[in-house]
């Protein structure tokens, strides 16, 4: 096993997965009012699993056929990635208005995994950045792609346990503006570093 592609599915699936948003902010209520937490991380992460797969595999299969598909998805994630960036660091340079986390949790354990998947699935950004971005991204790195989806996979895992299980402890500090701010400076950079590689690469 190959741990720099690891690694490299890690850092790119944790800087598309680590955003302020309607999911990320679902899990951190749930985990803030200790509402169904483990089913709502598990749904999340078990959706990124799948998108990330699908992504690896359905565009190794058209690679294959079509070549050029490689570089129009290389060309498109690249500056897909390097406009995501200016807006996360847009959000950094002007954070929106603070994160309501602690306001009404959704009941039932039905109707907090209906909510969670609708706030995976119709979100069209989530296709962007698991099946054609991280798929473009793990397919580059050609017979290794699966090593790369198990470090994307991981960081989802990482993410959405530590928001969900840690939201309670880090309640005052993951509530604060200025902590999303640091976190997406931090986005902004890592995404314009990926969205260069797959330019230059």
């Amino acid at each position: 096993m190959d741990l720099s592609v690891v690694l490299t599915g890690f850092v790119s699936g944790a800087a598309l997965i680590v955003a302020i948003g309607a999911q990320n902010a679902f899990v951190l209520r749930q985990g803030l009012r200790r509402e169904h937490v483990a089913p709502v991380v598990l749904l999340c992460v078990l959706a990124d699993v799948v998108l990330m797969s699908a992504g690896a595999a359905g565009l190794g299969l058209l690679v294959e056929r079509l070549p050029w598909l490689e570089t129009a998805a290389r060309w498109g994630g690249g500056l897909f990635l390097i406009g995501y960036a200016v807006l996360a660091i847009r959000r950094a340079v002007r954070p929106p208005a603070a994160l309501e986390a602690r306001e009404r949790g959704a009941g039932s354990l039905t109707t907090a995994l209906l909510t969670a998947a609708a706030l995976t699935f119709l979100n069209p950004h989530v296709y962007l950045d698991t099946v054609v971005l991280l798929g473009a991204l793990a397919n580059g790195h050609g017979e290794d792609r699966w090593q790369f989806v198990l470090g994307s996979a991981s960081a989802s895992v990482v993410w959405f346990s530590a928001l969900g299980f840690g939201a309670y402890r880090l309640a005052g500090v993951l509530g604060r503006p200025a902590t999303w701010r640091v976190v997406d400076a931090v986005i902004g950079a890592m995404m314009l570093v990926l969205g260069l590689v797959l330019l230059l690469g």
